[in-house]
C-alpha cells in the first residue's frame, strides 16, 4: 500500500540523476622553513579544487558488480477499481438496526490485491453528505463506508464524477473533510475536488512516490449533475486548458508516470464514442502515459495508443462497476486493473504494462447474504456455492460476451 512505501520511495527517487560538485577551498598544511617561513600553524590557500562526480555513472559501476538477479528493475504495481456505488438497497441491506452499517463482505475477494498493490485507486461515487443517507439519483453515504475502503487497503479516492456534488456544496465540503480525516487515519489520500484553490494545488495533480519514482494522477469529470456555480469549492472539469496545465505541471515536477483518470462516456455502452477516442488521442500526446476511465457502468474496450513523443499509452476506457446494486445487462461485471511498472535503479519507469481480471459483484441472496464482489474466474468452478443458480449463469454468460465485444483477454 502507497503510505507504506511512500518514505523508501522518496529517499530512492532523490538518487536520480543528479551532478554534485565538491570543492575543496581549503587545505590545511604547515609552512616550510626559508623563504615562506612564518609563525608555526600558519595555513596557506592552494588554487580551488573542483571534482565532479556523475552519480549515473558511479551507480551504473556499482549495479554492475552486483549479481545478475539483483540488477533486474524494481517493479511497481498499480491496481484500479472502478465505480464503488452505494445504493438505497446497500444502505438497507448493510443496516444493522442498532445505528450501524455492515459493509464487511463488500470486497473480502479482492482485499489482498487491494493492500498489497503499491498504490490501489478507486472512483467513489458518492458524497459523504451526512444522515439522511441516499441512494440514487442523490447520494450520501454513511462515513464508514469510505472508512471501510480504506481498511481494505485502498490508497488513492478518486472524486472527480458527476455524482461528487449530489448534495451540493455543503455535501461537497463535508465530503473533503472526511476524506481528509482518513488521510490522518490510514494514509488514504483524494484527488479530482478541491475545497479552495490551496488544495487544488497539493491534489491536481496528486503526487506520490513509490520505489523511487514519482507518479502524478490527473482525476477529472466530463460534468456534475448538481453544480454550485463556484470553480471551489468544485470538482475537476474536462476543461483541457486546465488539464494541460495539470499535465505541463506534473512534468515540471519530475513524474516519471502521468496517468490521467477521466470521468467520460456513454453510460452501458461497451465499446467507446469518438469523443472519448479523441480526447484519449489528446492526453497521450500531451503527456499522459496511462489512461484510465470511469462513468459508463460497464467495461468498455481498450487499445495501446502509439504517440508521435515515442510512446505506448495503454488506455482502458471504462473499468466498469466494482460494486453496485445494479442488474441490468452488463452491469454487474468489472475490471480489476494491474498495471505494472519497471523502475531502474534511477527512478526511470519502462512501458506500463496492464492485466485483467474480470469482477462481478453478486447482490444478497444469490452468492451470500451481502452484496459483494468476486473474481469470476475464480467462481466459475464453484456453482454450488451460489445461492441463486440463474445469477451464476448469468456471471457466466455475461463474462463470455463482455470478453467477446471489448476484446479484453483476462
Amino acid at each position: 500500500m502507497l503510505h507504506r512505501t511512500g518514505s523508501a520511495g522518496q529517499a530512492s527517487a532523490s538518487m536520480a540523476g543528479c551532478a554534485v560538485t565538491v570543492s575543496l577551498l581549503l587545505l590545511f598544511q604547515p609552512l616550510q622553513s626559508g623563504a615562506d617561513s612564518g609563525n608555526p600553524g600558519t595555513i596557506r590557500l592552494l588554487p580551488e579544487i573542483s571534482l565532479r562526480i556523475n552519480d549515473r555513472a558511479v551507480l551504473s559501476e556499482t549495479m554492475a558488480l552486483r549479481p545478475a538477479e539483483m540488477q533486474e528493475p524494481d517493479t511497481v504495481i498499480l491496481r484500479f477499481i472502478g465505480d464503488v456505488m452505494l445504493h438505497q438497497a446497500q444502505i438497507d441491506n448493510a443496516w444493522d438496526g442498532k445505528g450501524n452499517f455492515d459493509f464487511s463482505g463488500y470486497f473480502d475477494d479482492i482485499r489482498d490485491d487491494l493492500a498489497s498493490a503499491d498504490v490501489a485507486v478507486a472512483n467513489m461515487e458518492f458524497t459523504l453528505a451526512g444522515e439522511p443517507y441516499s441512494g440514487y439519483p442523490a447520494f450520501s453515504a454513511p462515513d464508514s463506508y469510505a472508512e471501510y475502503a480504506a481498511q481494505c487497503g485502498i490508497d488513492v479516492f478518486l472524486t472527480a464524477n458527476n455524482h461528487i456534488l449530489d448534495k451540493g456544496e455543503k455535501g461537497l465540503v463535508r465530503t473533503l473533510s472526511v476524506y481528509r480525516g482518513l488521510e490522518g487515519k490510514y494514509g488514504t489520500k483524494m484527488t479530482g475536488s478541491a475545497a479552495d484553490e490551496e488544495e487544488a494545488g497539493t491534489n491536481y495533480p496528486l503526487f506520490l512516490n513509490v520505489k523511487g519514482l514519482k507518479i502524478a494522477l490527473i482525476n477529472f469529470t466530463y460534468g456534475t449533475n448538481l453544480t454550485s456555480g463556484k470553480k471551489y469549492p468544485g470538482t475537476n472539469l474536462t476543461v483541457k486548458e486546465d488539464i494541460l496545465k495539470a499535465l505541463q505541471k506534473a512534468e515540471r515536477l519530475g513524474a516519471g508516470l502521468v496517468v490521467a483518470l477521466p470521468h467520460w462516456g456513454e453510460e452501458y455502452r461497451t465499446s467507446h464514442s469518438p469523443v472519448q477516442e479523441e480526447t484519449a488521442v489528446w492526453l497521450a500526446e500531451n503527456g499522459a502515459d496511462l489512461i484510465v476511465g470511469t462513468h459508463p457502468h460497464v467495461v468498455q474496450d481498450t487499445c495501446i495508443l502509439d504517440t508521435r513523443r515515442g510512446g505506448r499509452v495503454p488506455v482502458i476506457y471504462s473499468l466498469g462497476n466494482a460494486i453496485s446494486n445494479m442488474s441490468a445487462a452488463n452491469t454487474q461485471t468489472g475490471l480489476l486493473l494491474e498495471v505494472r511498472i519497471p523502475v531502474d535503479a534511477f527512478g526511470e519507469a519502462g512501458e506500463a504494462v496492464p492485466y485483467f481480471t474480470f469482477l462481478w459483484s453478486s447482490l444478497p441472496g444469490r452468492l451470500s447474504d451481502s452484496h459483494t464482489v468476486v473474481k469470476v474466474k475464480d467462481y466459475i468452478s464453484r456453482k454450488d456455492e451460489w445461492k441463486q443458480e440463474y445469477e451464476y449463469s448469468k456471471m457466466v454468460s455475461t463474462y463470455i460476451r463482455i470478453k467477446e465485444l471489448t476484446g479484453i483477454k483476462d
